[in-house]
């Protein structure tokens, strides 16, 4: 929110990228459809339904300002990401719901590619990592940062074993890891050189509000979880 509040204040995209919030919203909708009846059996995952379904509403309306304040080229390159994106999804809630008859298949397949996308989201600071360690600096990797992914990834991997669904721990059971390595890299290179820049300030404060806005999602997850069996 951070960073769509100074998009608005600027009327500018500037350099932010709206590649990771259209890979999240296509994320949501992945498994939104996932905990629906139609794949799932009955309301057994219900609070998918539920958090990735204002997960839908925050990232739609996070590319739709983007793609408002952006430049000509911005909402060509926008809408040459999106378009094929929600195609996609059609294709497979479409193929989900009238090729295969019954639950098992559903989630298999609707499963097995939200965890492709879910792996491909937690890979993504690897090139963080790379820059860290060529420059020796964590400019890049604020620590803040890197402790609310690890507790992200930490508390969905949980929540995930607690549903005992391979389909939502898995991207977690890599991003755990990752999360770890992140943290061992910033004690490695903490005392190295950190040149200021505010816009960079700006998007890491933006990402840290990502992050702390899935940490929501889960613990909204595991208490509900919790209460459904108390």
């Amino acid at each position: 929110m951070v960073t769509f509040r100074r998009v608005i204040r600027k009327k500018s995209t500037e350099e932010f990228s709206c590649f990771p919030y259209i890979i999240g919203l296509l994320n949501c909708l992945l498994f939104t459809w996932y905990g629906l009846p139609v794949v799932s059996y009955k309301w057994e995952n219900f609070p998918l339904v539920t958090v990735n379904g204002v997960g839908i509403v925050l990232e739609l309306s996070y590319v739709l300002i983007y793609f408002w304040y952006a430049s000509a080229k911005g909402k060509v390159k926008v809408a040459m990401t999106a378009i094929p994106v929600l195609l996609v999804f059609s294709i497979i809630a479409a193929v989900s719901a009238f090729a295969f008859h019954d639950n098992h298949h559903r989630k298999l397949l609707v499963g097995s590619i939200g965890l492709g996308v879910s792996v491909t989201m937690y890979g993504s600071p690897l090139i963080v990592m790379k820059k860290v360690i060529q420059t020796k600096s964590v400019e890049f990797m604020p620590l803040p940062l890197s402790m609310c992914s690890f507790l992200a990834t930490v508390l969905w991997l949980i929540y995930g074993l607690l549903i005992r669904d391979i389909f939502v721990a898995g991207p977690s059971a890599v991003g755990t890891p990752l999360g770890i390595l992140q943290l061992v890299l910033y004690c490695k290179y903490r005392k190295g050189s950190v040149v200021e820049d505010p816009s960079k300030g700006d998007l890491e404060k933006g990402n840290l509000e990502k992050v702390e806005m899935e940490i929501g999602k889960v613990e909204m997850n595991v208490t509900n979880h919790m209460n459904g069996h108390s």
